[in-house]
């Protein structure tokens, strides 16, 4: 399959590149060849052939020689009906393996036979959806001849057209990778003239095959060049071929993998944001435990003290300014003392836990108390109460 190319030569470097340097040169139409990199079926490309007695498209019939002549790509068959359309795409490439036996080729034989000289040619790796061109060409630079045949038709307004397709045969061993299939590659001079001067089909069969010297190279190019608009110096940059980073993968899955254990094991991730949050309580804690021995305000006690509902609400109140005198109504620091600060300790204690059972438990003794003594005129203290228990 050779359906792009690039040809970029000179007219006068073409029949060099096809070892036609002697007899008289005879050129048709080169006016015609414009010289790009991206080369599709329907452009004009000089051809060379061998110029006998009047057979070639020159019509000249004057003596032996070559002739360079700019065709269309594209083989539109002498027997293709006036009116219709050319269509340079239905045989731009033609099979080796059957060429003596299709009627559009056959007759072309031995007469028409013809060579395309180009810089490279492109094909595409089929990957999937995904198609990547590759730019192949000699390693040294020098241009690739391809076998081709060659054919003239007139048109409804008499004008005569000549078009050619190139040869292709089985790909080469270091090129099935890319494509099954590849142009025919005329890579000597004694190859060259067997093509155009051969006269029988085993003459053809011994260049008619794939070409696999080692000089032959290739390299990824842009796919852009997909379009027939684009035809740059462009075309045969080579790029890099994007590949998968497989630590970027591993590191994904990875990622996933930890999420799974954080969620099989919540009580782990918990306790981590737990030891977090306990950070600035311990702090706190500290900072308490200064304050120990530290008797709290009134106010806090109030504050802290939650209503307890009871038959008798004008019973189970405790007036706050009771409250305030039995607090801070201290006497001398002795044994009864100390016991009561320890008591009072363990009351705060349990006030910060901030469990309402506890506060409960603690506080109503006070209140019973409060309420037996409630006649008198002196409230008892809550030193008494301390030292009763």
């Amino acid at each position: 399959m050779c359906g792009r190319a690039r040809c970029t030569l000179r007219a006068d470097d073409i029949p060099r590149a096809c070892h036609q340097t002697g007899g008289p040169a005879r050129s048709v139409n080169m006016d015609r060849y414009r010289p790009y990199y991206n080369v599709s079926p329907g452009s004009n490309l000089p051809v060379v052939y061998s110029h006998t007695g009047g057979d070639g498209g020159s019509n000249s019939g004057n003596g032996d020689g070559y002739c360079i002549q700019c065709m269309a790509w594209g083989l539109i068959p002498s027997f293709t009906k006036k009116s219709e359309k050319p269509d340079f795409y239905k045989m731009f490439n033609a099979r080796s393996e059957s060429v003596g036996e299709k009627a559009s080729f056959r007759r072309l034989l031995p007469k028409n036979q013809c060579l395309v000289a180009v810089e490279g040619f492109y094909e595409w790796k089929k990957d999937g959806s995904k198609k990547q061109p590759y730019y192949i060409h000699f390693k040294d630079g020098r241009p690739l001849v391809f076998a081709a045949l060659y054919d003239s038709w007139q048109n409804s307004e008499g004008e005569i057209l000549y078009t050619f397709t190139i040869l292709t045969t089985s790909s080469s061993s270091a090129l099935q990778w890319l494509h099954d299939r590849m142009p025919i590659i005329l890579g000597d001079k004694g190859a060259i003239d067997t093509w155009l001067n051969g006269s029988s089909s085993s003459s053809f069969n011994v260049v008619l095959k794939p070409y696999e010297n080692s000089d032959l190279v290739w390299y990824p190019v842009t796919p852009a060049m997909g379009k027939t608009s684009f035809g740059g110096p462009e075309c045969i940059k080579e790029i890099p071929l994007k590949t998968e980073d497989k630590n970027t993968i591993s590191k994904f899955f990875s990622r996933k993998d930890v999420k799974r254990e954080q969620e099989s094991n919540p009580q782990e991730s918990t306790s981590d944001k737990s030891v977090k949050m306990d950070l600035p309580q311990s702090v706190k804690e500290e900072n308490e435990n200064e304050e120990k021995f530290a008797i709290p305000s009134s106010t806090q006690l109030v504050s802290n003290v939650p209503t307890v509902p009871c038959e008798d609400e004008t019973k189970c109140q405790i007036p706050d300014h009771d409250v305030k005198s039995n607090v801070s109504t201290i006497p001398h620091e002795d044994d009864t003392t100390s016991q009561i600060k320890r008591h009072h300790e363990e009351v705060m204690a349990d006030v910060e836990v901030n469990t309402d059972e506890n506060i409960k438990l603690k506080q109503s003794p006070v209140k019973k108390k409060a309420n037996l003594n409630g006649g008198g005129d002196k409230q008892p203290t809550l030193l008494s109460y301390f030292s009763k228990k």
